[in-house]
């Protein structure tokens, strides 16, 4: 086994409050498309959306003053509801259960952490798996605006327009999984960041927080990150690779 994994596994089997702290990375290995590599959104070229930049199409301007074309990208690009969680979100969902994993701070929308399992996932960019009403607030299922036959979703309330419970470009980070987040990351014996190139702010920032014994980062490229080379671990590569590695060490336990 490579020297760097396995390293991983013992910091993982010493620790007993790991937070871990993942990207679009750990999604991509369940075929969800990122956001700025080069064969993600940001990248993908689409004859109904081209004339816009990717950022304002899940930004609070388009759905407010362009909201057929926010919706109509929303449908086509953010549902994973037939998506399966992979081996990454399983083995943490798997951690929390042997008690060693207090939560998950994520910046994915996509809700497959959830799906493996986890229950203590605060959520720093919203979900996909909620929505509500702009004007009186009354949710919705994840499946409501992806199966309205209406353009813009309304409410059966009150008519109002019905959104994402998502956190869209021009908006604030919601106060609670922040506050859960930071809670989370400096209270950790140990933290794992995977599959996030921490170039999202201020998301990637609250790293600053963690007082902890070991640092774990696991990414198909590698970061610029100050690492203990006793106490922390970098590895460049498949979080797949990692965890399935992981899986077999607990299980030959």
């Amino acid at each position: 086994m490579d020297k760097d994994i396995q390293k991983f596994i013992d910091f993982v089997m010493e620790s007993q409050r790991i937070c871990f702290f993942g990207g679009a990375g750990v999604s991509t290995e369940s075929g969800v498309p990122d956001f700025r590599s080069k064969d993600g959104l940001y990248n993908q070229h689409d004859v109904q959306f081209d004339m816009y930049e990717p950022e304002y199409l899940l930004s609070n301007d388009c759905l407010v003053r362009n909201p057929k074309v926010f919706y109509e990208y929303y449908r086509q690009k953010m549902d994973a509801r037939h998506v399966s969680p992979n081996i990454t979100h399983k083995m943490l969902a798997k951690l929390e259960e042997m008690g060693k994993l207090s939560g998950v701070v994520t910046q994915n929308i996509d809700g497959l952490h959830q799906k493996a399992g986890s229950r203590v996932v605060y959520e720093l960019h919203g979900t996909t798996l909620k929505n509500y009403c702009m004007t009186c607030g009354f949710k919705y299922s994840e499946d409501y605006i992806y199966d309205s036959n209406e353009h813009i979703p309304t409410c059966i309330k009150c008519g109002g327009r019905v959104r994402p419970d998502v956190t869209l470009y021009q908006e604030g980070l919601p106060e609670d999984a922040v506050s859960g987040a930071v809670n989370c990351i400096a209270n950790a014996d140990m933290i794992i960041i995977g599959g996030t190139s921490l170039k999202v702010y201020p998301a990637a920032s609250f790293i600053r927080y963690f007082q902890g014994k070991h640092l774990a980062v696991i990414n198909k490229e590698p970061l610029d990150i100050q690492l203990d080379p006793v106490n922390d671990v970098s590895i460049v590569g498949s979080l797949g690779d990692v965890f399935k590695a992981l899986y077999e060490a607990i299980e030959a336990n």
